[in-house]
């Protein structure tokens, strides 16, 4: 029998009310210190109905943060404000995992502890610019770690999940996508190291089994997710053998019993791939939720031809924040706008009606 979108589903020891994911997507509306506004408990409440929110990436440390009007997950102050969040968002019935985040070389001076430069797996400057409070800015070449600090990694990933489970989250989803930190050592375009943590894909997948470690010391791994991006090539990022690379690192993560395998499908802005993602999924034993431009029908038919388990919707849910109900019901949806997508305040955020309001106000 095909799994049925809007039907609760197990996922590890929680039972989600459907297999709707609102995707994790950066609105930057944060304050300046990382710590979350009452608007975004207002936004990710919303959104409840979702099967699982996985939220926007929060930096583990102040040296993985890669963009302004974040939030961090690495403070007291930022923690206690998460709770409000978390709290407003179980309250309305929805379950919600926190994505933790180190952005590496893909962030500024200009954000950076003491106007350093940004740290990576090796010295190459990315194409492209930073978003910084002054505007944007050219990328720098970064620093490459030294094979003692790669362990300084390690644990802001182990703090940052330390600070989720005070701040009541249901669970939390190691970033290792998009081009940020641990991407930029799984990837052989950004990894050029000739240590333990480069050349083969065993060391280049060091990081993240490090990583995944110590983040399952402190969560249960039933509580912990991954996502991945094999062939994006969103900041710069390249590999010269993402079907095969990948296989090899889905693979590996069988033995570990994670709650699920996030993976965006394809490029970000272009969509286009040539990963056969059926066969990546079949690596894995596990939950895999599916992501990137994926429309009703098109989850549906993912659902019943077992090419996933969950399906993660991004610009639907910005604009719909009761998109299980219009998907399910076929009604009409709100249009993004993309003007008000980054910054800003309730424009674009918190003011997108329900279908009932938008029919009252129609009348």
């Amino acid at each position: 029998m095909a799994a049925d979108l809007f039907a609760p589903v197990q996922l590890g020891d929680l039972t989600l009310s459907n297999r709707m994911v609102m995707a994790p997507m950066t609105r930057n509306r944060a304050g300046a210190d990382g710590v979350v506004p009452p608007l975004m408990a207002t936004y990710y409440q919303q959104r409840a109905s979702a099967g699982l929110i996985v939220t926007e990436s929060a930096p583990v440390s102040a040296q993985a943060i890669g963009y302004p009007f974040t939030p961090g997950i690495f403070t007291d102050a930022q923690a206690a404000s998460w709770l409000t969040l978390t709290d407003a968002v179980h309250s309305a019935g929805g379950r919600i995992f926190a994505q933790l985040q180190h952005c590496g070389r893909i962030s500024h001076p200009s954000l950076q502890p003491d106007a350093t430069p940004p740290v990576a797996p090796s010295a190459l400057r990315p194409a492209g610019q930073a978003v910084t409070y002054s505007g944007m800015q050219d990328f720098v070449t970064p620093r490459a770690l030294e094979t003692h600090e790669v362990r300084d990694i390690v644990a802001q990933f182990r703090h940052g999940a330390e600070m989720a489970r005070r701040a009541g989250f249901d669970g939390v989803e190691v970033h290792g996508a998009n081009g940020y930190i641990i991407d930029q050592f799984l990837r052989d375009g950004s990894n050029r190291r000739g240590d333990a943590y480069g050349g083969s894909v065993e060391n280049r997948m060091r990081l993240l089994n490090e990583v995944l470690e110590a983040v399952c010391e402190v969560w249960p791994a039933a509580r912990v997710g991954l996502r991945l991006t094999p062939e994006n090539a969103f900041n710069g990022m390249s590999d010269s053998d993402p079907q095969g690379h990948f296989e090899y690192f889905v693979g590996q993560l069988n033995p570990r019993g994670l709650a699920y395998l996030h993976v965006l499908e394809g490029d970000m802005l272009t969509r286009a791939g040539t990963v056969d993602y059926r066969a990546l999924r079949t690596k894995f034993d596990g939950p895999y939720i599916a992501n990137n431009g994926y429309d009703l029908d098109r989850a549906r038919a993912a659902l019943r031809d077992g090419a996933a388990d969950l399906i993660a919707f991004g610009t639907p849910f910005l604009a719909n924040p009761d998109l299980v109900r219009r998907y399910r019901e076929n009604l009409p949806l709100n249009e993004a706008d993309s003007t008000t997508f980054y910054g800003g305040g309730e424009a674009g955020y918190t003011d997108y009606p329900t279908y009932r309001s938008a029919y009252v106000a129609a009348a």
